[in-house]
């Protein structure tokens, strides 16, 4: 047995697991919710997807900046995958040299996945700005990591209750 092929199967072996566990970090979570509903938590920039059972998967997230922030109870409307997007009027008035339409891929800010809320103005999303996690950086949309908004968007339906908390 060649002990580098070895070593390279256990090092893929813990770079998958790691990967794996960021994407569904299962926390302990205490609440009135519904098993399959998502709830953000705006103060903490973290996401909830409630499993039940005291339980849930939790996801760092980007959030509204400061005057952008919105809280309140919505659903998923929309679920697309390899979105276009098409900057809203308010952030083309800010940033008036962006495109009519970004189309998918590494520029886009939407990332690979995106669930649009019912109301149509926000979205939950993958970014194109990983560096933002974490941060109140958005225009009221929830950014998550590629991959972490790929596992979310797998588990959730049209229809899924969403509530953001201050």
């Amino acid at each position: 047995m060649d002990l580098r092929m070895v070593g390279s199967a256990a090092a893929l072996a813990v770079a998958l697991a790691a990967g794996a566990a960021e994407a569904r970090d299962v926390v302990r979570f205490d609440g009135a919710y519904a098993a399959g509903t998502v709830v953000v938590k705006t103060g903490e920039r973290k996401l909830y997807y409630v499993l039940g059972g005291g339980q849930a998967i939790r996801y760092p997230i980007a959030v509204g900046m400061p005057g952008r922030e919105w809280s309140g109870q919505n659903s998923i409307a929309r679920k697309e995958v390899n979105p276009v997007w098409q900057p809203p009027a308010e952030v083309r008035h800010d940033k008036p040299a962006l495109p009519q339409l970004v189309p998918p891929g590494p520029s886009n800010p939407l990332g690979p996945r995106a669930m649009v809320l019912a109301w149509g103005e926000y979205a939950i999303h993958g970014t194109n700005k990983p560096s933002s996690i974490g941060t109140r950086a958005s225009y009221g949309c929830i950014r998550m990591y590629n991959e972490h908004v790929v596992d979310l968007f797998d588990r959730v339906q049209v229809g899924t209750p969403v509530v953001v908390t201050p």
